[in-house]
Parts: structure tokens; sequence; C-alpha cells
């Protein structure tokens, strides 16, 4: 399936690193947070705690780290941040962090990049390869029928639908993104995971097995790394078999 793997693969990642994907989460939540603890009225905390629940996060911990953003914990600040350069051969690489250490989050990226053959570039070196795109991921199951999920989201202001070998990928614009996935939860589809992505114009990939096992170990190196929020490149390859 590409840029995002299958279903089965993501969500047995998630399960390997569940704690360390609740930190994540949990620390995008109180980001979001600094905005009003209401997710009624502060719709990037509304995302936020949409994805934390999409993987099962304790309330607990989602009202702690809501109560962090608002002041009512203590806690440590963020700050959102994104790195870009290319990862070995040639694939375009875009890390989006929340650190507390921009020093520290800055050398970690650094060390990543040239570890694995990549080279950490300048703000906008590879970003504009990439478009931004609300993207919708439902499973295909024996009761999601294509045609009618088609309708649902074309209806509600999708622009478009890929199928997937297990899922249907529902594409919007950033603006529209909000609409589309409230009425196709409303609907009652069951949403695998809903966000604002960048997602490649162009594709590459790497030509030889060295640089491929190279660029594997970069992301999975990044994406351990607990200042990373979301790892995207533009490689036609899926690197999560």
């Amino acid at each position: 399936m590409g840029r995002h793997g299958t279903i089965a693969n993501r969500k047995a990642s998630q399960d390997n690193k569940r704690a360390q994907v609740f930190t994540k989460y949990a620390r995008a939540i109180t980001v979001a947070a600094k905005g009003g603890g209401d997710p009624e009225y502060n719709i990037a905390l509304k995302h936020a705690i949409d994805k934390a629940k999409g993987i099962n996060m304790p309330n607990d911990n989602i009202t702690r780290a809501i109560k962090k953003g608002t002041g009512e914990l203590a806690g440590e600040t963020y700050e959102p941040g994104s790195f870009e350069g290319y990862g070995a051969g040639g694939v375009a690489v875009i890390v989006d962090v929340l650190t507390d250490n921009r020093n520290r989050t800055t050398a970690a990226m650094k060390h990543a990049f040239d570890k694995y053959g990549g080279n950490l570039g300048v703000p906008g070196c590879v970003s504009y390869m990439f478009e931004r795109k609300g993207i919708i991921l439902i499973e295909k199951t024996d009761g999601v029928d294509e045609d009618a999920l088609m309708e649902a989201a074309l209806e509600s202001g999708a622009d478009d639908m890929l199928t997937h070998e297990d899922s249907f990928e529902v594409q919007t614009t950033p603006d529209a993104f909000d609409e589309v996935s409230d009425a196709l939860k409303a609907s009652g589809y069951e949403l695998v995971e809903a966000d604002i992505e960048y997602v490649p114009s162009m594709e590459s990939a790497p030509t030889n097995e060295h640089d491929i096992k190279n660029l594997k170990k970069m992301i999975e190196i990044l994406e351990d790394n607990d200042d990373v929020q979301k790892v995207y490149h533009n490689c036609s390859l899926d690197l999560e078999d």
C-alpha cells in the first residue's frame, strides 16, 4: 500500500510501541490544549483527542494531557517544528516534531540523516514535492460498500477516494477535512486514521537494497524519537514490509 503500509502492519507497529505512541499523542494534546481545553471550541485539540482515542489511549491520560496544556497541572513546554531533507537514494523526507529542547532535537535529526546515508536540508528544500491533504482511512471489510462510501465521501466534500489492499483512502482539502470526517462518522463509518498530512506530489525510490535498508532504518530511528510526531516521505515502495 506504499506510503501508508497495510492496516495490519500499522496496528502491529502501534501495539509494539504502545507506551511510546501514547507519549507522542499526549504531547500533541498538551500543545493543542494551550489554545483552550474544550475540544468543541478548539479544533486542534479535537483532532488530537480523536487520534488518541483511535489508538485506545485511556481517558485518564487524555485528561491529564489536557490539564498540562491548560496549566492545571505542571508540565513541559513543547515547541512545534519540522525538519526536511533527503534519505538514502534521494527520497524526500519531512519530520514533524514537538520538542522542549530544539538543540537536542536538531542534533538527533542530523545524526539520523547522516548515519544512514541521508542529508538534512534547510526548510523548504523538499516540501515543494508534497501537498497538504486531509487523509481518512477506512478499513476494507464486507460491511463497507465501496460505491456507497465514495458517494458519501464526495457528497460531504471529499476530493477523491483511492482503493488500497485493505483500506479505502478518502482525500480532502485541509479546509474540508473536518466536515468530511464528521459526515463519514455520522454515517456509521469507522475511521482507522484521519489527519491532515503531507502527501507526495512526486515519488522516488532507492535503486539498490543497501539504500532501501538505510532508508528503512533511518525512518525507524526517527519514528522512535519521542520528539518526533510524524515522518513523511515520497518513497513509492512500502517501507513497512
